[in-house]
């Protein structure tokens, strides 16, 4: 891509975010999602192929429906009450508009089925802002309107989209619709505790944002497509396969990694809400989404393939790896033991 055109597209994508999560009124909100939208397409038509295309479009046609949802939501609660105020969202039918129109923004189910197809469909680097910096708006947004949103509806949500997130990603061989599953899975724990704990929510997308971050950087450096690559890429960079295999055993909440502590706090405020028949039922389903991770970790630091090829094996080689990657896996393993730092200032 032209320099020139990269650094407007990034540059618009800073001034859409910003602009939303900075804004209390309804049409500076829509403005910055707008031009979110808009920033990233160029970037995820980039590869020049019929599959990007296919998911450029899928990705714009999703989300223009998506804000003229929101706007319709928007209007609808101004013409009840008189309001354009974000946190004034009192009208019953704008706060079902607004629930699937960000549901729709983010991919939560029944909302998700155009997630995982963007994702195959684009590279890892867009495919890192699609899961990380392009959910950041709709989930401050969706913060901004905790008090005012269904929770029966919010909590159905959410156990639904962590049970399609670890079902969905077991019979996957391409790491990014994984990823794309996995972070169905992830926007669910977010949602079930989004009206009980807001501030938890920002934190467990901090700390998704982090461990995605991480994966997505060492899977471009040692180009991981597939589970079939996979299993040859302790060939490449072996220190850096290794700490792949923790940083995916933490995306899955093991402990002592960091992945554990959102999940752990998630469950604990839920039990304190009275709801631990669904702290346990989300917490169960997460199991499923614990063994595409071990199989991840599996195939990267284990097995060997089960046959002969007949390319020639990319041997350890002496290509260096950028400190963008190396933080974000250090963070990634090693932060649990600050948590409570952390915490204490949530």
């Amino acid at each position: 891509m032209n320099p020139q055109a990269a650094m407007a597209s990034i540059t618009s994508l800073i001034l859409g975010t910003t602009i939303t999560i900075s804004s209390n009124h309804w049409m500076m909100a829509w403005t910055g999602l707008e031009i979110n939208t808009l920033a990233i397409l160029p970037l995820i038509s980039k590869p020049h192929h019929p599959r990007a295309i296919e998911a450029t479009t899928k990705y714009f046609l999703i989300q223009a429906t998506a804000s003229t949802l929101l706007l319709f939501a928007s209007m609808t609660n101004a013409w009840f009450t008189g309001q354009w105020d974000i946190t004034q969202l009192t009208h019953p039918t704008s706060c079902l508009l607004l629930t699937a129109a960000i549901s729709m923004k983010l991919g939560l189910v029944p909302f998700h089925f155009w997630f995982p197809e963007v994702l195959q469909g684009t590279s890892l680097i867009t495919g890192l802002l699609l899961a990380t910096i392009m959910k950041f708006p709709p989930t401050t947004m969706l913060i901004l309107t905790s008090h005012s949103l269904n929770p029966t509806l919010l909590t159905f949500m959410a156990v639904a989209s962590t049970a399609l997130g670890g079902w969905a990603g077991l019979n996957q061989t391409q790491t990014r619709k994984i990823l794309a599953f996995s972070s169905i899975s992830h926007l669910g724990w977010m949602s079930i505790i989004l009206i009980y704990n807001p501030k938890l929510t920002l934190l467990t997308f901090y700390l998704y944002c982090l461990m995605t971050t991480a994966i997505f950087l060492t899977l471009n450096t040692t180009k991981i497509l597939k589970l079939s690559t996979m299993t040859t890429a302790w060939t490449k960079i072996p220190p850096l396969t290794a700490t792949l295999m923790l940083a995916l055993l933490s995306l899955a909440g093991l402990p002592p990694l960091t992945g554990f502590l959102p999940k752990w706090l998630i469950i604990q405020e839920l039990t304190k809400q009275e709801m631990t028949s669904t702290a346990t039922t989300i917490t169960l389903l997460s199991l499923l989404g614990l063994f595409f991770y071990l199989r991840l970790a599996y195939c990267a630091t284990i097995t060997l393939p089960p046959n002969s090829t007949n390319y020639m094996k990319l041997w350890q080689s002496h290509k260096s790896v950028n400190t963008l990657t190396t933080v974000p896996i250090t963070l990634t393993i090693m932060l649990l033991p600050v948590s409570p730092m952390i915490f204490s200032t949530t």
